[in-house]
């Protein structure tokens, strides 16, 4: 009986995580597993009513479910970085959910921008450091509002941060067993305190996997091949603030981010699964939002929960409705509701 916690969020949060608990119920019926859900309010409405998103207490629960269950967050009527802090940065900080993991897989060629380029070109994974770096905020302003103002943004970074993600990079290269390749992907020519810690860190850490073949790339010249060579890649490991932009990056050459899913991983805690586009409030209400980077991201849930079998069987699923009945991956022109998409994929599973 697996305990999984759901935040539907703002704007068409709430409509994707619906289908994604109806292909999650599906599984579970088709699969033989057992779970049971609690919706958490954590939305820029409840902030406009009570002034609250996360409290202390919230984590304390949460700290007591198998997962989570995410749909996005962001409201236009609440100023941008309220909700991002104290929903996603707090709950990723407060749960130690270290690993940010972004598979960046193409299931259709006709969705992706690139030229030429095939399934087999653009299957690879993006291990992002989830807790440090640039994001943990700190710094402060000097003469704020003069004209002489300085404003210092710290980025943090500790050996155990980085290793503990190096590691998990390794593994996940070696659990794949595809290339057996991981990238390094940074800023060591500029970014040299922060850069050269990740760099003799990964090297040592390279020495206790000599099945894993290894390489290093600036952060511009990753983007660079991206768009040129995405199938050079395998694994990449990165800090959180490269991270964030290269994943998007990958949403677009994989389809965009109607397909795109990504996990917060605590490997020995609690992990929280989500669409990684945003809440897209011009849609809320029109069932017209594309619902399967939700339901891929269920598909993620239930593979870190060890429902294997479960979760390769939506991931095939997706996979075939793409290529044979969804139009596109864009809002409103998927051919095909919302609802009707959800629906899709649970008759084909």
């Amino acid at each position: 009986m697996y305990k999984i916690a759901v935040i539907p969020g703002d704007g068409t949060g709430p409509e994707v995580v619906n289908e994604g608990l109806k292909v999650l119920a599906a599984a579970g019926k088709k699969f033989g597993f057992k779970y049971e859900t609690k919706n958490f309010d954590f939305s820029g409405q409840r902030y406009l009513k009570t002034g609250k998103l996360v409290d202390d207490c919230d984590i304390v629960e949460l700290k007591k479910y198998n997962a989570i269950f995410l749909g996005a967050v962001g409201d236009p009527d609440v100023k941008p970085g309220i909700i991002e802090t104290g929903v996603l940065l707090k709950l990723r900080f407060a749960l130690d959910q270290y690993i940010n993991l972004r598979p960046v897989k193409l299931y259709n060629s006709a969705y992706c921008p690139l030229k030429d380029k095939k399934p087999e070109d653009i299957d690879f994974v993006v291990v992002r450091e989830n807790s440090e770096g640039l994001y943990k905020g700190m710094g402060e302003f000097k003469d704020k509002g003069t004209k002489e103002e300085v404003a210092i943004q710290i980025s943090y970074n500790t050996r155990k941060g980085v290793e503990r993600c190096i590691r998990y990079a390794f593994e996940c290269a070696r659990k794949r067993n595809k290339k057996k390749k991981l990238t390094l992907c940074g800023k060591t020519n500029v970014l040299t305190y922060a850069w050269d810690l990740w760099q003799r860190t990964f090297n040592e850490v390279a020495a206790e996997y000599p099945d894993i073949t290894t390489d290093y790339a600036h952060v511009d010249a990753t983007t660079m091949w991206f768009v040129k060579n995405p199938e050079w890649f395998d694994v990449i490991v990165t800090d959180n603030l490269f991270g964030d932009i290269i994943t998007d990056l990958g949403a677009m050459i994989q389809g965009g981010m109607g397909i795109a899913a990504g996990g917060n991983i605590n490997p020995q805690g609690v992990s929280m699964f989500e669409p990684i586009g945003g809440s897209a409030p011009k849609y809320t209400g029109k069932n017209v939002i594309n619902p399967l980077a939700a339901i891929c991201a269920v598909a993620m849930m239930l593979d870190n929960l060890g429902e294997i079998e479960a979760a390769k069987a939506i991931e095939k699923t997706v996979i075939g409705l793409v290529n044979k009945d969804i139009k596109s991956l864009a809002a409103g022109k998927m051919g095909y509701s919302t609802t009707e998409v959800g629906d899709l994929v649970v008759k084909n599973l």
